[in-house]
C-alpha cells in the first residue's frame, strides 16, 4: 500500500523534515532501496551507505541530518520502521471462499468471511473466526478453535481441543496439542500417564515452522498474548509461558516449567522440567537450566548449567587459559621432584 510521508509521519508521530508528499510503497536495506523504499538509520555507522542509496526517505533519531534526503525524527528509528513496514505492506487477505477439495464437517463453524485453501480438513464442533485464513494442508481438529485475523500457513496441525486466540499467525509444520512426553515406569515397561488436557494460544502470538506445543496432561499448556516463538522450538505439556516473551530457535522446554512476562530465551537453550524464569529473565544461546532452577526477575543467566553472566564470563575465561595453567603446573611438578631428587641424594 502507498503512503506519503506525511501519513507516515503522522502515524509514527514522527518529526518531517523534507517533502510531505514523497510517496513511500515498500521497505528495503540501504543498499537494495529503490526510490519509493523506507530506509533507516539507526547507528552512525550505516551513514554513508543510507545518504548513497537510492532510497529518498530515512526514519533517523533525534537530531540526525542526511542531505537530500527526507527525514521522519524519532526516538527509536528501528522501532519506527519496523511499525511503518507493518502499515505500508499490508498483505491482502485472500477472498473468503472455500475450496472444493477441502473436507468441512458440517458441524463445524465457520465465519462466513474465512478463507480454507486446498486439501484443508476441519472436523466436526471446530471453530473457525472472521476472516482467519487457513492455508493448504492444515488440520484442524474436533472441537478446536481459531479466533479472528488469524493466518495458519500450509501443513499446520491443530489437535482435537486445541485453542488459538485472535491475530495469531502459525508458520508451515507447526503442531499444536499433540501429547506430551509423559510416562511412568514399572513392572519393567513404561506406562503412558495421561495426555488428555488442552493447549490454549492467546492473542498477537506468531509461531516459527516446525513448532511442537503439547497438550497439558491433566491440566492446560499456555503461551501468553503477544508471544513470539521462532522454528524448531520444542514446548512440552503443562508448560505457561507469560505475556510477551521471546523464544529463539531449537530451544526445548520441558513439562511444567513456568517462563514469566518477558522473558527473552535464546537459541538452544535447554530448559528442564519443573523450572521458573521470572518476569524479564534473560537466558543466553545454548544455557543449560536444570530441573527445579529458578531464574529471578531480570537476572541474565548463561553457559550449562546456568548460571549469572558476570559470573559465567568470569569462569569462561579461566576455562580458556587451561591449557596455559596446566604448563605451568607441569613445570611446577616438574621442579619439585628434581628438588627431590636432590634432597634424597
Amino acid at each position: 500500500m502507498t503512503r506519503t510521508a506525511q501519513e507516515l509521519a503522522g502515524y509514527l508521530a514522527a518529526k518531517l523534515e523534507g517533502d510531505p508528499l514523497m510517496r513511500i510503497s515498500g521497505v528495503a536495506g540501504p543498499e537494495r532501496a529503490g526510490p519509493e523504499d523506507l530506509v533507516y538509520l539507526d547507528s552512525a555507522r550505516y551513514s554513508d551507505r543510507v545518504a548513497a542509496s537510492a532510497a529518498r526517505c530515512v526514519v533517523v533519531g533525534a537530531g540526525v541530518r542526511i542531505a537530500g534526503k527526507t527525514l521522519l525524527e524519532v526516538g527509536d528509528p528501528k522501532l519506527a520502521f519496523a511499525k511503518a513496514a507493518a502499515w505500508v505492506l499490508t498483505t491482502p487477505a485472500p477472498p473468503p471462499a472455500i475450496h472444493p477439495t477441502a473436507i468441512v464437517s458440517p458441524r463445524a463453524k465457520l465465519a462466513s468471511d474465512c478463507s480454507v485453501g486446498p486439501y484443508v480438513v476441519i472436523e466436526n464442533d471446530a471453530e473457525i473466526g472472521a476472516r482467519t485464513t487457513i492455508s493448504a494442508f492444515c488440520f484442524v481438529g474436533r472441537a478446536a478453535r481459531v479466533g479472528e485475523d488469524c493466518h495458519l500457513h500450509p501443513r499446520v496441525t491443530l489437535y482435537p481441543g486445541a485453542r488459538i486466540g485472535k491475530r495469531v499467525e502459525v508458520h508451515s509444520g507447526t503442531v499444536i496439542g499433540g501429547d506430551g512426553f509423559g510416562y511412568v515406569f514399572g513392572e519393567g515397561r513404561h506406562w503412558k500417564f495421561p495426555q488428555i488436557g488442552s493447549v490454549e494460544i492467546g492473542d498477537d502470538v506468531e509461531i516459527g515452522c516446525n513448532t511442537t506445543i503439547d497438550r497439558g496432561s491433566l491440566e492446560t499448556t499456555r503461551v501468553g498474548n503477544g508471544v513470539k516463538i521462532d522454528n524448531l522450538v520444542q514446548v512440552a505439556h503443562n508448560v505457561q509461558i507469560g505475556q510477551h516473551s521471546v523464544i529463539a530457535a531449537q530451544t526445548g522446554v520441558s513439562g511444567s516449567s513456568t517462563l514469566g512476562n518477558n522473558v527473552v530465551v535464546g537459541g538452544q537453550v535447554g530448559i528442564a522440567d519443573h523450572c521458573t524464569l521470572e518476569d524479564g529473565a534473560i537466558a543466553g544461546a545454548q544455557a543449560g537450566i536444570p530441573t527445579g532452577k529458578t531464574i529471578r526477575r531480570g537476572q541474565i543467566v548463561w553457559g550449562t548449567p546456568a548460571r549469572p553472566l558476570d559470573k559465567f564470563k568470569e569462569q569462561y575465561a579461566w576455562f580458556a587459559r587451561l591449557p596455559e595453567l596446566a604448563e605451568r603446573v607441569r613445570a611446577l611438578e616438574g621442579r619439585g621432584g628434581a628438588a627431590r631428587g636432590r634432597s634424597s641424594s
